[in-house]
């Protein structure tokens, strides 16, 4: 099977929103759609490649660059200095990042240890990633633009869309979950959790994926669960023993294997029952003719 991938752009209401596309060739007919919602890292070399594995599995596959959305990425956000920003991380025990991160003088002193312009432009990015650049609600309306662009695509057509992110996306994910209408299905990797409000209009089932030892985000799951069950939505939340923040994340140190690989074969199985449609039949009725 051959794959096909590209960038592309489409309109959303902050302006146009650059997006890595890529779909099996050939397909047999129009495909479902699923779009892939970044980390807070962007769409980079890991979300291209998770985009890939979606659309080997037989989907129109779509994501976003949030920070592309209202005029192209800001200087701070290029992808070389998101790349050194990762690695400066990297060097921390991730128990630590919101010391780091949320302590000026902390952050300073493991900022100390860059030379100078590095850790200029570190900083910098830093605070751009984790400060003020978060924009929920623009990325949502950049989210829910991307729908109306599958729904064109000659490869998608009126196929069902549905949606994954991972980190700051999986939080999108569940957001959009309770804001588009037409989305129908959504997956979320240790994403943080929309209030009750918010999940009393989700629209389709969702099943979500977290690391035991990731307690800002376990510590919303117990009123994400009760908002669901309240809202009559089916899902389903898989907390992994031993397993942190990322933990799908195969470019990176908190990467474990095995609670990733239950999680995308659970994640593939619910978009093939939720998006595919796919009818069988009994064996003795194949072997009936």
């Amino acid at each position: 099977m051959e794959l096909v991938s590209e960038w592309v752009s489409y309109d959303a209401p902050g302006g146009p929103v650059s997006a890595y596309l890529a779909r099996p060739r050939p397909a047999s007919g129009p495909l479902p759609a699923i779009l892939v919602i970044q980390e807070v890292w962007g769409v980079d070399a890991h979300i291209e490649d998770v985009t890939e594995r979606i659309a080997s599995s037989g989907y129109l596959a779509l994501a976003s660059d949030l920070y592309s959305s209202g005029g192209g990425r800001p200087p701070a956000l290029a992808a070389e200095r998101v790349e050194a920003t990762k690695a400066f991380l990297n060097t921390i025990p991730a128990e630590q990042w919101a010391a780091v991160l949320g302590d000026e003088a902390r952050r300073a002193q493991e900022l100390g240890k860059l030379p100078g312009e590095e850790r200029e432009q570190v900083g910098e990015t830093l605070g751009t990633l984790f400060g003020g650049m978060r924009d929920m609600d623009r990325y949502v309306r950049a989210l829910r633009a991307a729908v109306p662009f599958l729904r064109s695509h000659p490869a998608c057509g009126e196929r069902a869309i549905g949606s994954v992110g991972f980190c700051l996306g999986g939080g999108l994910s569940a957001l959009l979950a309770c804001e588009e209408p037409e989305l129908a299905a959504a997956a979320v990797f240790y994403g943080s959790s929309p209030s009750a409000e918010q999940v009393a209009s989700i629209g389709c089932p969702l099943r979500g994926f977290y690391g035991h030892d990731d307690p800002r985000i376990v510590a919303g799951l117990p009123a994400f669960e009760a908002a669901l069950r309240d809202a009559g939505a089916g899902y389903e939340l898989r907390i992994y023993p031993g397993t942190g923040h990322a933990f799908f994340n195969d470019t990176r140190p908190s990467y474990r294997p095995e609670a990733s690989r239950d999680a995308w074969g659970r994640m593939l199985a619910f978009f093939a029952d939720t998006l595919d449609g796919v009818a069988t039949v009994r064996a003795e009725q194949a072997l009936a003719g």
